[in-house]
């Protein structure tokens, strides 16, 4: 399984950026997707995750209600929509994936073996 995030770069206070993940190389039904980040000198923290098969989602404390995740499946493709950035938010986000996962579980990183190579955001005041 390979994941490919993009969709990071400099935004403003207060503005909006959509992270996208291209998972590839296996088949994905019953897979959950999720989105972590970590800041400078941070651990790494749950922001968003997605079940594959029928959409469930988890969201963590750290964007909530700033942010949505979505998935595409023809295009095997994740999302995370966030608005209204905040300085805060700084940090490389990683997509994940791991196959037979229940939804409440899907907010622990150490239980997803494939992870993308991380896409910076970074927010300025």
């Amino acid at each position: 399984v390979q994941l490919q995030a993009s969709g990071g770069g400099l935004v403003l206070a207060g503005g909006s950026l959509r992270l996208s993940c291209v998972a590839s190389g296996g088949t994905f039904s019953g897979y959950g997707m999720g989105w972590f980040r970590q800041g400078p000198g941070k651990e790494r923290e749950f922001v968003a995750a997605i079940k594959w098969t029928g959409g469930a989602t988890l969201y963590g404390d750290s964007l909530k209600g700033r942010a949505t995740i979505s998935r595409d499946i023809t295009a095997n493709t994740v999302f995370l929509q966030m608005n209204s950035l905040k300085p805060e938010d700084t940090a490389v986000y990683y997509c994940a994936a791991r196959p037979r996962i229940i939804t409440s579980a899907m907010g622990v990183p150490s239980l997803y073996p494939y992870w993308g190579q991380g896409t910076q955001v970074t927010v300025s005041s």
